[in-house]
C-alpha cells in the first residue's frame, strides 16, 4: 500500500461518525440508496440503516460511486429491528413528517447521537416510523414544490448534521473499534491478498504503521500455496 493511500484510508477512518446514521424506511429506488449512501460517506456516516420488506433491495454500485465499500447498510425487515439498534446507541429519532410538531430541521442538535429516518419515494414516512420519533422535522420550502426527492433531502440534513459537528470538533477523533480498522486497511489496501484470504479460508492478517502486512512465515506460505478451491485447467 502507498504511504497516499494509507494516509487516506486512516484520514476516513478518523472521520468516520459512528452516532450519527440515516436510515432509509422502505426507500425502494437503487438509484435513491445509492445518492443516498454517497453522501453518507461525503459525510463521514460510517454506516446507514434501510428498512427492506423486499431483501431483494441492492445498491447500484455504479451510481454509488464505490461508495458501499466505504459505508455499511444495516438491513431490517421491519422499523421495530431498526429502532432497537438506535435505542442500543441512545439516539434522539427524527422523522421527516409534516406535522404539528415538526421543527426547522436546522433546529436540531446533530452533535447528540442521531438517527434521521427518510420515507420513501411515494408515501413517505411509515406509521412505524411517526410512531418512534422523537422528533418531526421539516425542509422549509417557499416555492410551488413542498416535497424533496429522498437523495437531496437527506444530503441537505446530512450536512447539517456535518457542519455542526465540525463545529463542535468532533471529526478528526477515531471511534471505530481497532478490529474494524485493520480490515479496511487490509481489504481496501491490499485487495488481491484480501481475495485471495477469502477464498483459500485464510485470517486476514496486521497491517502495520506504514500500511504493510505484518504476517509470519507460515501466512505467507499458506498465501502462496496452491488455492485448494481453484477450478482444474
Amino acid at each position: 500500500m502507498s504511504p497516499e493511500r494509507l494516509q487516506r484510508i486512516n484520514q476516513m477512518l478518523d472521520n468516520r461518525q459512528t452516532d450519527l446514521t440515516i436510515c432509509l424506511d422502505k426507500v425502494h429506488k437503487t438509484n435513491n440508496i445509492a445518492a443516498v449512501v454517497r453522501t453518507a460517506d461525503a459525510v463521514g456516516i460510517h454506516q446507514i440503516h434501510a428498512v427492506w420488506p423486499d431483501s431483494d433491495m441492492r445498491v447500484s454500485g455504479n451510481t454509488a460511486s464505490g461508495s458501499q465499500q466505504w459505508v455499511g447498510t444495516k438491513k431490517h425487515y421491519h422499523m421495530s429491528e431498526a429502532k432497537a439498534c438506535f435505542d442500543a446507541q441512545n439516539m434522539q429519532v427524527l422523522v421527516t413528517n409534516f406535522s404539528d410538531t415538526a421543527v426547522d430541521f436546522r433546529e436540531i442538535d446533530y452533535t447528540k447521537p442521531t438517527a434521521i429516518i427518510m420515507g420513501n419515494e411515494r408515501d413517505g414516512v411509515s406509521d412505524e416510523a411517526i410512531a418512534i420519533a422523537d422528533q418531526h422535522i421539516i425542509i422549509p420550502m417557499i416555492g410551488m414544490v413542498q416535497s424533496l426527492n429522498v437523495s437531496v433531502a437527506s444530503a441537505l440534513i446530512m450536512f447539517e448534521a456535518q457542519r455542526q459537528r465540525e463545529l463542535a470538533g468532533m471529526y478528526g477523533k477515531r471511534t471505530l473499534d481497532d478490529a474494524y480498522c485493520q480490515k479496511m486497511l487490509f481489504e481496501q489496501g491490499h485487495p488481491i491478498y484480501a481475495k485471495a484470504c477469502r477464498r483459500k479460508d485464510i485470517p486476514y492478517p496486521r497491517i502495520d504503521e506504514h500500511g504493510q502486512i505484518a504476517a509470519d512465515e507460515d501466512w505467507w506460505q499458506r498465501m502462496r500455496a496452491p488455492d485448494p478451491n481453484a477450478e482444474p485447467e
